[in-house]
C-alpha cells in the first residue's frame, strides 16, 4: 500500500491532497505534501508516498470546485479513521449543500446524537480531509462562524464563493 500525493494552485493559495488507492484520505491548504502528511492518522503516515502532478478525478473535483462547480466535490470518495460518531458526523458534513451551514448541535443530531454540539465541534476539528468534508459549513448556534483550521477569512471566502458571491482572489 502508497499514497499519492499533488498540491494544486487554487485562487486561496495551494491546496494538497493525499490518496491511497484512488480514495483521498487526507486534504487542506498546505503549500506541500510533506506538510499535509503531518495531519494523516499514525498508519498512513508511515506509507510510502509519491508526489505527482494529478490525481486524476481527484484533481479534476478540485479543480471545478474552485472554477466555480461548488458540487463538484461529491464525487470524491473519502477516507479517514475515527470511531461512530465522528464518522457519522462527517458525513452528515457532506449532505450540506454548498453554500449553506448548520450549528454544531444540528450537526450532532444529523449525525444520531442530539445535544452532542461539542463532540461535534470536535469532529470539525479533527477533520482531515478539508474542504472535501466540509467542515467549514459549520457554525455557532446563532450563525457565528466559530472556528477553522484555515482561519475565518477562509471560512468566509469559502462559504461566500459557494454561494456564487464573488471571487475566492
Amino acid at each position: 500500500m502508497s499514497l499519492t500525493a499533488s498540491t494544486i494552485d487554487t485562487p486561496v493559495g495551494p491546496f494538497t491532497a493525499i490518496a491511497e488507492n484512488d480514495v483521498l484520505v487526507s486534504a487542506g491548504f498546505r503549500a506541500t505534501p510533506a506538510e499535509q502528511r503531518e495531519q494523516l492518522d499514525p498508519r498512513r503516515r508511515s506509507m510510502p508516498m509519491t508526489v505527482v502532478d494529478d490525481l486524476g478525478p481527484i484533481t479534476t473535483a478540485l479543480r471545478g470546485y474552485f472554477a466555480g462547480d461548488v458540487t463538484a466535490l461529491d464525487t470524491i470518495e473519502v477516507d479517514q479513521p475515527g470511531g461512530a460518531f465522528r464518522t457519522a458526523a462527517w458525513k452528515a458534513m457532506r449532505a450540506v449543500p454548498p453554500g449553506e451551514t448548520i450549528t454544531y448541535g444540528e450537526l450532532a443530531a444529523l449525525a444520531g446524537t442530539p445535544g452532542a454540539g461539542q463532540a461535534a465541534g470536535t469532529a470539525c476539528s479533527q477533520n482531515r480531509i478539508a474542504l472535501v468534508v466540509p467542515c467549514h459549513r459549520i457554525v455557532r448556534t446563532g450563525g457565528g462562524l466559530g472556528g477553522y483550521f484555515y482561519g475565518l477569512d477562509m471560512k468566509r471566502r469559502l462559504l461566500a464563493h459557494e454561494r456564487g458571491e464573488g471571487e475566492l482572489a
